[in-house]
């Protein structure tokens, strides 16, 4: 009776939800590898074996609908890829410092997977946390060793001292490394600046006292403040100079401010905020236009007494700048016997999907994290796969980087089932087509472009093959294609041809 209730208000809920699919919408995992928490299943498991869990990871989300993967390839000062800066990751294969065996570059391969599927892959790192123990065992050459100075022992945790120029310079180094030789689609920091405080203050006398650049003492929350700003502003200009379409994506904590200290602040008490413990002004970097989205973490259920989730996706979305605008949701809540009750129940996440796609300035969501996806849901899963997402949405664009459209597929083509088109020849890599959406309805049947519905597949081919149904009666259908750049700028929509299956 219990799985009767649940099945049914699900169906009400995701019918409703159903009728608001938009043709571009942001849908995203983040895959953890600290703590081998997504990805490897643990350390030190064969390079074959890490292959095979990433493709089934990437399938499972897929089938999903998801269009984004959020890949943690820096979780603390170490690298998921071959560097020259950092040391291999511990929770790649074990042993810090020690490459994969047989070796392969798990970046690339993770990129290549996700490109295949026409899915975003987002780098995502932590800028300053060097290792979660002080305790453990750091590879010989770790940048910890040649600059013992940079690093700080907070709360039994390492980390690099933000204060430092050199730390904020290295952390650059790192990310300028990574966008100069990968194809990544977006870098994305999380929350973790400084880190969440705890009864001690932060180790950063020393930093102060020598790099204090004019701020007192009375001030040093504001220093800390402007030594992140100046670290993203760093990063921002750093990431556009080396390639203009990658994007820059914050992660941040829920709430900024609370209104009680702030007029701009989110009708909430929260605990900790951003701007007053993690001295993060992530408004600062939206309206700067240092960073291309936000992605807040709105990990409370709808009617919270503290942090409720609609009133936090409205204050967003009102503070959004003319930026992307995200909401991150906690699929690793729902829990049959989660402590609070909203939890055990399937259509909370439902309901703030439908809340985001309410409210215009909400451009979509990312779900923490993917191996909850592996267990029992009631349903959410299958919600998603059937009726929230089982149509294609495109990423949304992003005109502030660019708006211009790549060219029109040329010499579109028909022979038997096949169409085929020509690749453009742009050389600007902003500008060309990387991928092609193909829009497929009844012959007869008005087009809207803007309709879902009529999107039959995304590819990065230059063809596509139609299967005939097996009926013996067949229609007519009208194919129509576009073309995508690198930010989703879609070209103009070729004439049509018609087929028959």
């Amino acid at each position: 009776m219990y799985r009767l209730i649940f099945a049914f208000i699900l169906i009400i809920c995701v019918n409703a939800q159903a009728q608001l699919a938009p043709k571009r919408e942001f849908r995203a995992v983040w895959v953890a590898t600290v703590s081998n928490i997504d990805w490897p299943s643990k350390p030190g498991i064969s390079t074959e074996q890490q292959k095979k869990e990433a493709v089934e990871i990437l399938n499972m989300h897929q089938k999903s609908g998801m269009n984004a993967i959020i890949m943690q390839i820096r979780p603390a000062s170490d690298a998921f890829y071959p560097s020259e800066l950092e040391p291999w990751s511990r929770y790649l294969t074990g042993t810090p410092g020690k490459a994969p065996e047989p070796f392969y570059d798990p970046l690339q391969f993770w990129i290549e997977e996700c490109h295949s599927r026409n899915m975003e892959f987002h780098a995502w790192l932590n800028p300053f946390r060097v290792a979660q123990y002080a305790t453990e065992p750091l590879a010989s050459n770790h940048i910890a060793f040649k600059h013992p100075e940079w690093i700080v022992n907070y709360g039994g945790k390492l980390y690099f001292d933000p204060g430092l120029p050199q730390t904020r310079e290295f952390v650059v180094q790192v990310v300028n490394d990574i966008v100069a030789r990968y194809d990544v689609d977006a870098v994305h920091f999380d929350d973790y600046f400084y880190p969440y405080p705890l009864k001690e203050d932060f180790p950063d006398e020393n930093s102060f006292a020598g790099y204090n650049r004019g701020f007192l003492l009375m001030q040093k929350a504001a220093w800390r403040r402007d030594n992140v700003d100046l670290t993203i502003q760093m990063l921002s200009e750093n990431i556009k100079k080396i390639k203009p379409w990658v994007k820059f994506g914050i992660s941040p904590f829920g709430v900024w401010r609370n209104k009680a200290d702030d007029p701009l602040g989110s009708e909430t008490t929260a605990g900790t905020t951003n701007y007053d413990h993690l001295y993060a002004d992530i408004l600062k970097w939206q309206k700067n236009g240092w960073i291309d989205y936000s992605l807040p973490q709105l990990y409370w259920q709808i009617g919270h007494p503290q942090v409720d989730f609609l009133t936090l996706s409205n204050w967003w979305a009102d503070h959004a700048y003319n930026r992307g605008m995200y909401i991150g949701h906690a699929v690793y809540k729902l829990e049959a016997n989660a402590s609070i009750p909203e939890w055990q129940d399937p259509n909370q996440l439902l309901k703030q999907i439908q809340i985001t796609r309410q409210i215009p300035q909400l451009g979509g969501s990312a779900f923490y994290s993917s191996k909850h996806f592996k267990r029992d849901l009631f349903g959410f899963s299958e919600a998603l796969q059937n009726k929230i997402y089982n149509r294609l949405a495109l990423v949304p664009a992003m005109p502030w980087i660019d708006s211009k459209a790549p060219d029109q597929p040329m010499r579109f083509r028909k022979r038997g089932n096949k169409m085929k088109w020509k690749r453009d020849k742009t050389e600007a890599e902003m500008d060309k087509a990387v991928g092609y959406l193909v829009y497929l309805n009844p012959a007869g049947q008005k087009f809207d472009e803007t309709n879902p519905e009529n999107i039959f597949t995304i590819t990065r081919d230059n063809s596509i093959v139609f299967k005939p149904n097996s009926r013996k009666l067949r229609r007519k259908y009208e194919v129509r294609i576009s073309a995508l750049d690198r930010l989703h700028n879609e070209s103009e929509i070729s004439k049509v041809k018609v087929i028959k299956l």
